[in-house]
């Protein structure tokens, strides 16, 4: 008995360090571009064409930020991207509830062909030219709304948050029926407080997903002054800034001397922090908001 709890022991410590080296690589692996953007933005260009830069700064300089924050369209772009990132989430998540909460029933009419309705169009799609017509034609190019109302619902996110609604006890709803409350009351005033896990994960899957649009924006936009700021970095990555569509130079002395690649990698830098600085309130919903929403029974 003694000799098969050592054999155990044993073999669980093995487990547990191969597990600690394949997460370390994963890890690893996973953070190393973001380490050495981070190292990059804030290294000498001397240093990044010699090859020197790697995890750290090299000849630290923020030359590289103060030619970015000196731009008047990336400023404009950060309050765009606030501006469609909070709306859309609001919007996304109040109406993915909405949807999800009846179907959810299963006395509800005719709901197993509204789901598979609905499930069609996670496999099959009119196309980019179908979608810019029926943009076109709800007159809502060139405003927030072509950001914002097409992706406002995903079906994967609605059966997500349908599969957590029907995991809340039925009786729960009656008993709330019994004290007088109607549908609208028993889903603002029972269902949603409930639903904080799964709520805080659509929430993130939204916010995170209209923060880094940039193609709708780039299709549907013509007024440079509503792109967000994934456009501008865009722009960048792909050379064609620092604002030449908008008729701006950079000309300072320290601008001149800063290469391309590390503007790319602190306009990276200054964009994808923000939406990072998120995760940690949203943790701990996280995962018993996708778990419990993705199991069935």
């Amino acid at each position: 008995m003694v000799q098969k709890r050592k054999q155990r022991s044993i073999g669980r410590r093995v487990f547990l360090g191969i597990n600690a080296v394949i997460m370390l690589f994963v890890v690893t692996v996973t953070l190393f571009p973001f380490l050495y953007m981070f190292a990059t933005s804030f290294s000498s260009t001397e240093a990044i064409v010699k090859g020197e830069v790697t995890f750290w700064p090299v000849d630290f300089t923020v030359n590289s930020y103060a030619a970015i924050l000196q731009q008047q369209q990336f400023w404009s772009g950060y309050k765009n991207t606030i501006l469609y990132t909070v709306f859309g989430t609001v919007i996304g998540v109040l109406l993915t509830a909405i949807c999800a909460y009846p179907l959810s029933k299963k006395k509800l009419p005719g709901k197993k062909g509204i789901l598979m309705f609905m499930v069609f169009t996670m496999y099959f799609g009119g196309g980019l030219v179908p979608y810019y017509l029926l943009i076109t034609g709800l007159h809502m190019i060139n405003t927030m709304w072509a950001i914002i109302l097409p992706g406002a619902i995903s079906t994967y996110n609605m059966l997500v948050m349908r599969t957590f609604f029907m995991g809340i006890p039925d009786s729960l709803e009656e008993a709330a029926q019994i004290d007088g409350l109607g549908y609208l009351g028993i889903f603002t005033k029972i269902i949603l407080p409930l639903s904080k896990p799964v709520i805080a994960t659509i929430a993130l899957f939204n916010a995170v997903g209209y923060w880094n649009d940039w193609f709708n924006p780039m299709i549907y936009l013509n007024n440079t002054s509503k792109y967000p700021v994934t456009l501008f970095l865009r722009n960048v990555v792909m050379g064609a800034t620092l604002s030449v569509k908008s008729g701006q130079q950079i000309t300072s002395s320290s601008s001149m001397q800063t290469m391309p690649q590390t503007l790319q990698a602190a306009t990276i830098m200054l964009v994808t922090i923000p939406i990072l600085c998120v995760y940690p309130f949203v943790q701990k919903y996280f995962v018993k908001g996708v778990m419990i929403g993705s199991i069935k029974e």
